[in-house]
């Protein structure tokens, strides 16, 4: 459905009070996924695991929140926002607990589960308090700030991950959050109650589908490179006719999304409340904002999993020189997501999209041409800073699109549209940028391998090269050890190692500079407002209204 155009009046101002419950509220989701990867070496070492291991953490987070965030909107629809908000705070304050006091990998990621089922109602609720509590221009500011917030967060888990991580541990970074969100807890009493909508029914049908495909892709992507790309590999489950599950699973998983939207068509049809409201995407521009912020955000995710993963476990650094590292880029996106509000009154949704766009892939290029071993370059920092400008832009931009485009009443289904988009995007870029550098490494090992005439065939089958992942020179060292390798063949396989592994980090650059180029072109079918105007939320339709819309789309959709 498209958005009305028209100057908004001057009305009266909301105070800004609950805004820092809701922002608060959002930073606890955030600071907790960026604290993840900058406590990896913490982690790694704590646990014994490898470091696809914290990968799979964030991935358990992600799964949770984008396989449950559609019922956790219609939980908040039904029993309402303010009080679903508060109560899973407090899941949130327990499950942190447990992160914090984990004393293995299996907690680890059963606490980040809990944390994602939490969050799965935190997300819809954050958009159904903004709603509730700001309108016009203060909507805008409030959907501004909330995207700050989150940038924020994340630049602070850095911060103060990469200090504590360095000279304390991993565990009190975690701990800071159940102090946080006892804060949060306390802050939610200065929030508008909300009765909820006890006639809001719950779709078990959709419920399914949802969480049944959300699981299969995030499993299926987390696992091309450890299962196969195609054919099965050793470390695969099961295979199917010798193929790998990985793939299989996406396909059935895209297969359920489509499922699901033909089965909430069906339930509006039919006067009952769908699991996904599709008035939230029946327009072009909305559906190209749900494309733009898929991509955003796993380019995102896929460079805050690479960029540490090179730092701490290749170039064996602390957690303290990652914070370092992303610092320009986290105060970038944090200030370009406060500041894009300011363009709204002179560039249009489809210009600051496409500059976004831009921005993103003229600095991933430029990444992948200039990094080096050194990340405190010049260069290096110049291209995080211009990356984290179109990152920080197209953020709130994507978000403010369809929170303007939809009336009052669906602000939980934008909440929940927005939380299953952006948490599966950050599994998707999570796991495909591991998967995508460990497979790069793999191949460019070997190539370097069977072309040195210093490895014969009987020293590569010692290093069992079927199963390459990054470790740091000194691992290698003590791996090569326990080989019949001489020395100088010793030397040698860490020269290639440190080689490749920086290739591989560049090729990536260049695969995530693809993808914002290709982003484009969505990009294009934003909103076109005109200069000086904010959409206008268009009034909230009757019963008889919601069901001929929704038979209507249903036609259109059938003769397309």
């Amino acid at each position: 459905m498209s958005a009305a155009t028209a100057s908004v009046p001057i009305a009266q101002r909301e105070s800004w009070v609950p805004m820092i419950a809701i922002c608060l509220g959002q930073a606890i989701m955030s600071f907790n996924v960026a604290a993840l990867p900058v406590s990896m070496s913490g982690m790694v070492a704590s646990f014994g695991v490898p470091p696809t291991t914290v990968a799979t953490g964030i991935v358990m987070y992600s799964l949770a929140v984008a396989g449950l965030v559609m019922l956790g909107a219609k939980l908040t629809q039904r029993f309402g926002a303010t009080k679903m908000f508060r109560i899973v705070v407090a899941v949130y304050a327990v499950a942190q607990t447990l992160m914090t006091l984990s004393p293995n990998a299996t907690l680890m990621l059963t606490a980040q589960g809990l944390c994602g089922m939490a969050a799965a109602v935190i997300v819809p609720a954050l958009v159904a308090l903004i709603a509730n509590h700001y309108q016009g221009t203060q909507q805008a500011t409030a959907v501004g700030a909330l995207g700050s917030a989150r940038a924020g967060a994340s630049a602070l888990a850095f911060i103060i991950g990469g200090v504590l991580g360095t000279f304390i541990g991993w565990r009190p970074v975690f701990g800071i959050l159940i102090v946080v969100s006892a804060i949060v807890f306390l802050l939610s009493f200065k929030l508008k109650e909300d009765k909820g909508r006890p006639d809001v029914q719950i779709d078990l049908v959709g419920v399914v589908l949802a969480a049944a495909a959300i699981i299969l892709i995030s499993f299926g992507f987390n696992n091309l490179n450890r299962w196969g790309l195609g054919v099965a590999g050793p470390n695969a489950p099961f295979d199917l006719l010798g193929m790998s599950p990985a793939p299989i699973m996406i396909v059935i998983g895209i297969i359920l999304l489509q499922s699901l939207i033909v089965w909430c068509r069906r339930v509006a049809a039919a006067g009952r409340t769908p699991l996904l409201d599709l008035r939230v995407i029946m327009s072009s521009s909305e559906r190209a904002a749900v494309y733009t912020m898929f991509a955003v955000v796993a380019l995102e995710a896929a460079l805050n999993f690479s960029v540490p993963l090179y730092i701490q476990i290749v170039q064996g650094r602390t957690p303290i020189a990652t914070a370092v590292a992303m610092m320009p880029f986290n105060l970038t996106v944090f200030f370009a997501a406060i500041l894009v509000v300011r363009l709204y009154g002179k560039l249009s949704p489809r210009q600051i999209g496409r500059i976004g766009f831009s921005l993103c892939t003229v600095a991933l290029l430029w990444l992948a041409f200039v990094v080096r071993n050194d990340w405190s370059e010049l260069p290096v920092l110049v291209g995080l800073f211009v990356f984290g400008a179109g990152q920080g832009a197209l953020v709130t931009l994507v978000f403010n699109v369809l929170v303007t485009a939809a009336p009052k009443e669906l602000a939980s289904d934008v909440g929940s549209l927005r939380g299953t988009t952006q948490n599966l995007a950050a599994a998707v870029g999570t796991a495909v940028a591991g998967a995508l550098m460990v497979g790069l490494l793999s191949s460019v090992v070997i190539r370097h391998l069977a072309e040195n005439p210093e490895f014969p065939p009987e020293i590569q089958a010692q290093l069992n090269l079927g199963s390459i992942n990054f470790v740091t020179n000194d691992r290698l060292q003590i791996i090569l050890e326990g080989t019949s390798a001489t020395p100088e063949q010793v030397a040698e396989a860490v020269r290639i190692n440190t080689d490749a592994r920086l290739r591989a980090l560049k090729i990536g650059l260049l695969v995530m500079a693809a993808l914002a180029a290709l982003t484009i072109i969505p990009a294009g079918r934003l909103p076109s407002y005109r200069p000086g105007q904010i959409p206008v939320n268009p009034p909230e339709p009757s019963a008889e209204e919601e069901r001929r819309i929704a038979r209507e789309y249903e036609a259109k959709e059938a003769a397309a």
